[in-house]
């Protein structure tokens, strides 16, 4: 054992993908499955990467994963840390990307984060393994893995996995897999499925069935655009009172909670004063954000997605949103439409806003409320407003994203000296 300590090695922090970092006499390496403050040894080591022999002496915020599944299932990576530990470790990858980004001072950082159960938007896959269906994420790298526990799904939707395994066995259009996305919406779940085969009639009445009996109003085939293959309700979801109708697939924030904490963190991103000017929200989906903007002010909100701007369109009657159809990065707002605007509002994809935010920092709007979900591009992305002189008003991190590497930000960014009567 005494050796055995000797040739241990110290997990000294987590890098970006979530594997925990240590240094050795060859360099730094990451291996999957280990937090900071772990004492371990390696069973190998490949250049950057290795694998864990196991842990000699665990670190303080190590604890037993809640789902038996872990380690095997590719859903979760960190649930071998404590939550709180893991919350700070985010909030510290914002702090350290806006630091990256020039920002001097930083504010100290507002930091939300779910529960457990709460998850409302999934991707699984399916395959055919001898005479049943395996239905869940994929294995690190590898395999569907059966997802027969999840500490993330919200219930409705776990309870939804054994009749809709039943269900898939069942359909002969199903020959070797496929995979399946699920929306928990107002209405009830709402499904989005591929298959490696062709659904005929006999596909659509079992479907039919199951929607029915298990209150699914709507399943869709993917493609472009998707096929409704079964329909026996209404399909409607609520963004505060308005009542929209998303269609097949739609993004949706993972988490009720997480959603709510993004949406709190915006509105009070908001000049207090000057919104007669209006409000231009870019990436604007299906109105998770522009209903409740357009409490405050007029809501000009661009978005790519023509399904989207469809359902933002048919809801947005009687309200202060004004949708318009834009592909903002091949042809953004520009700047002296944004320079006319009291706040420029953004939930830009993973990839971040590309082209827009050029257009951003040559209008010079008062105030920006930037929506994150990549740290990789809002340093992208925030560098270059920062170098137009805008100052952090406040930041906001919300981990709906249990036990993954995936973090949540929101940035209100204000230029000092411009339009002082629109800021806090």
């Amino acid at each position: 054992m005494e050796n055995a300590v000797t040739n241990a090695i110290r997990v000294v922090a987590l890098g970006n993908d979530g594997d925990g970092m240590a240094q050795t006499p060859q360099g730094r390496i990451f291996v999957p499955g280990t937090v900071p403050g772990d004492e371990i040894l390696l069973a190998a080591q490949n250049g950057t990467h290795g694998t864990l022999d196991r842990i000699v002496v665990p670190g303080a915020d190590r604890v037993d994963a809640p789902c038996h599944l872990f380690g095997a299932c590719g859903g979760c990576r960190l649930q071998d840390m404590a939550l709180p530990a893991l919350l700070e470790w985010k909030t510290g990858r914002v702090t350290e990307t806006l630091q990256r980004a020039g920002f001097d001072p930083i504010p100290a950082p507002q930091a939300h984060q779910v529960s457990p159960h709460g998850r409302r938007r999934v991707d699984l896959a399916f395959r055919r393994v001898e005479k049943q269906i395996v239905l869940g994420l994929h294995r690190r790298r590898g395999d569907v893995i059966d997802m027969s526990e999840c500490t993330l799904l919200d219930p409705t939707l776990f309870a939804l996995l054994p009749p809709l395994r039943a269900m898939l066995h069942s359909l002969p259009a199903v020959r070797a897999g496929g995979d399946i996305q699920i929306n928990l919406l107002d209405s009830g779940p709402d499904l989005l499925i591929t298959m490696d085969g062709t659904p005929d009639a006999n596909d659509r009445r079992i479907l039919a069935q199951f929607g029915k009996k298990h209150g699914i109003p709507r399943i869709s085939l993917q493609g472009r655009p998707p096929e409704t293959l079964a329909l026996t309700g209404p399909v409607f979801h609520h963004f505060d009172d308005v009542r929209v109708v998303p269609p097949p697939g739609a993004f949706l924030q993972p988490a009720r909670a997480g959603e709510a904490f993004i949406k709190s963190a915006v509105l009070a991103g908001l000049p207090r004063k000057g919104l007669k000017a209006g409000i231009i929200e870019l990436y604007a989906g299906c109105g998770t954000l522009s209903f409740s903007l357009a409490e405050h002010a007029k809501v000009h909100a661009y978005e790519g997605d023509r399904a989207a701007l469809a359902c933002l369109k048919q809801a947005s009657g009687g309200t202060r949103v004004l949708p318009a159809l834009r592909d903002l990065n091949r042809q953004p707002v520009m700047a002296t439409d944004l320079a006319k605007a009291a706040a420029v509002v953004l939930d830009p994809p993973h990839a971040g806003a590309g082209a827009q935010i050029a257009q951003i920092a040559a209008g010079r709007p008062p105030c920006v409320i930037y929506v994150s979900c990549n740290p990789a591009a809002m340093l992208r992305d925030l560098t270059p407003l920062r170098d137009a002189g805008y100052r952090l008003a406040s930041v906001t991190v919300i981990d709906q994203f249990l036990w993954s590497a995936e973090v949540e930000s929101v940035c209100v960014l204000t230029l000092p000296g411009a339009s002082r009567r629109n800021r806090r």
